[in-house]
């Protein structure tokens, strides 16, 4: 007969990891929350940013300017740049951009490319580690909600390695951020920067909402507002300048935004793992709750036959 003891430990126990599991649900969304805000209050830096990229592209061919950002090399060595998370319980966030990295450096090596890697998060830095791959640089304890600063302390390490010759092309291996129960883990081409990549294009801001009170996430399209520079404006300093000064600004803001959607994918992440995990912890106190009545039938059955078996005996 089951042990009654047991299973009413084994039942508080469940209980109160699903009080942990359902308030790390409510801290994960709370934050999903604080990054979509984020998203919000950059944005018409990027769009400013982005007019003023489009008026000099239309002023002048972005091919002639002779830039260190815009140079093309021979690719020899790619710096890989990977963002991860620095913990788990999220899912299979942190393994899918992982893996995604693994499979990129796998082509590359198969191509006769030598590889480098710039990590982002805790468990990209202990995965890489330990295997013992070529690591030149690491960023961990990350906010939790991105900053301009930290994008910039990174983006500053990437144009060192890429100036310095030490690597002739960046890549960007992120979680792009989908819905509450979607990411998609992608790779972009940072350095050098490509002139057909700085067109202003359609963008998206995710809203997170509630409805029968459950979590949902809308998607609306953003279109910057752009307008070409007077024919007759007359720069007081060469666009050329201009546009040296700028790119590395450009360059932030991608990071920045890349920082942002991989933190909404992570806590999204965590969130449904979260409410997966309450609702596994739900089933389980219910199936043993019932062994427990089951188990407390049989007890209070057998010692009522008990009972009565002696009340016979006495007769």
């Amino acid at each position: 007969m089951p042990n009654l003891k047991f299973i009413r430990d084994r039942i508080q126990s469940v209980k109160n990891t699903k009080k942990i599991t359902e308030a790390m649900r409510l801290v994960a969304a709370a934050k999903v929350r604080r990054a979509q805000e984020q998203v919000i209050a950059t944005r018409p830096f990027a769009d400013r940013l982005a007019q003023v990229l489009y008026g000099l592209q239309a002023r002048l061919r972005f091919e002639d300017a002779n830039l260190p950002l815009l140079r093309k090399r021979d690719v020899k060595t790619v710096g890989i740049l990977v963002i991860s998370g620095d913990r788990g319980l999220c899912g299979g966030y942190n393994s899918n951009v992982i893996r995604r990295a693994e499979n990129r450096a796998k082509e590359l090596k198969a191509e006769g490319i030598d590889y480098r890697f710039v990590l982002v998060g805790r468990k990209a830095a202990q995965y890489f580690q330990r295997r013992e791959q070529p690591i030149d640089a690491v960023f961990s304890g990350l906010e939790q909600v991105p900053t301009a600063a930290e994008a910039s302390q990174i983006a500053d390490t990437l144009l060192e390695l890429f100036l310095s010759e030490t690597v002739d092309k960046v890549e960007l291996v992120y979680t792009r951020f989908v819905s509450l129960i979607s990411s998609r883990p992608v790779i972009q081409t940072l350095l050098p920067l490509d002139p057909q990549g700085l067109e202003v294009a359609d963008d998206e801001i995710f809203r997170l909402t509630t409805r029968g009170g459950q979590f949902e996430v809308s998607r609306e399209k953003v279109t910057a507002a752009v307008q070409n520079f007077p024919k007759d404006m007359i720069f007081e300093q060469d666009p050329t300048q201009i546009l040296d000064a700028l790119l590395p600004l450009y360059l932030n803001n991608q990071l920045l935004r890349a920082l942002q959607e991989s933190s909404a994918s992570e806590l999204a992440a965590r969130m449904t793992a979260m409410s997966s995990a309450s609702d596994n912890a739900k089933e389980l106190i219910g199936s043993l709750t019932l062994s427990y009545n089951k188990a407390r039938q049989a007890a209070i059955t057998q010692e009522i036959l008990e009972v009565v078996g002696g009340s016979e005996a006495l007769r």
